[in-house]
């Protein structure tokens, strides 16, 4: 007879997660992330994003069910089976990229993004910025609203409204793209090697001041922002099989 998996949930303040959470812990106990075999994240993506961050020293994948609204890194909501359901689960790794932002002050300040990091133009004129990869600079001057570095995971959230390719979980590339390019025109960004390490030169930032966000963590007045893969730190995710990224990465292009 095969074990039951130990369960530890994790739920968003929203209502229907909290719902959801005292019925699937009264049906199927609760146990402490740190000693669980398997945490189910419910909420929606955002919140799923939040628990990979905050779990990421514990050794014990995700399974996310959806009580958001998109709910692309997530698996339908189903109260029934749930063991059976996660010892069938299919995994996909990611690894985040880690960001190191400087302010104009000095000060430093590192985050890490399992989607994406983005440059975002802090005041009324466009952004001017120097891209540089791996030490060399590939471009003098993006005029434009911003730009960011996607991972193949994040590559259907905000690159994809800004543009940018679709990139196959088990591909090993980063999407760069811009945001609202107007010099370059129409430029639409590059894929990377997924070791690269991309840097962005703010110019003049007192006059065009610049933020920097790692998923949604800002980081405000920067001058620059260098970009890389952390393939020290992996993040495991499952999915219900035949419902994996990559199914849901081409269901995304041909919808």
């Amino acid at each position: 007879m095969t074990t039951a998996p130990r369960i530890a949930f994790l739920a968003s303040e929203a209502p229907v997660a909290q719902e959801a959470l005292a019925r699937l812990t009264t049906r199927y106990g609760q146990e402490a992330p740190t000693s669980a075999d398997v945490i189910v994240a419910l909420g929606g993506d955002g919140f799923m994003l939040q628990t990979l961050h905050s779990t990421m020293q514990i050794d014990a994948p995700t399974y996310g069910m959806n009580r958001g609204t998109v709910g692309f890194l997530m698996n339908e909501y189903c109260e029934d089976d749930l063991p059976d359901r996660l010892t069938a689960a299919e995994e996909a790794v990611t690894n985040p990229l880690r960001m190191r932002a400087t302010r104009v002050d000095g000060t430093v300040v590192e985050e890490l993004a399992i989607n994406e990091v983005s440059m975002l133009r802090a005041g009324p004129q466009a952004a001017r910025l120097r891209i540089s990869v791996d030490g060399k600079v590939r471009m003098e001057e993006l005029v434009c609203d911003g730009a960011l570095v996607s991972t193949p995971a994040g590559s259907t959230a905000y690159n994809y409204s800004a543009h940018g390719p679709i990139l196959p979980i088990g591909s090993d590339v980063l999407a760069l793209t811009a945001m609202s390019a107007f010099r370059p025109r129409r430029w639409r960004g590059a894929l990377l090697p997924k070791p690269a390490r991309v840097r962005f030169d703010v110019l003049d930032p007192g006059k065009r001041p610049m933020m920097a966000e790692a998923d949604s963590r800002s980081v405000r007045d920067v001058v620059s922002v260098e970009v890389a893969t952390d393939a020290s730190i992996c993040h495991r995710l499952l999915f219900d099989p035949g419902h994996g990224l990559e199914e849901r990465l081409l269901q995304e292009q041909f919808t």
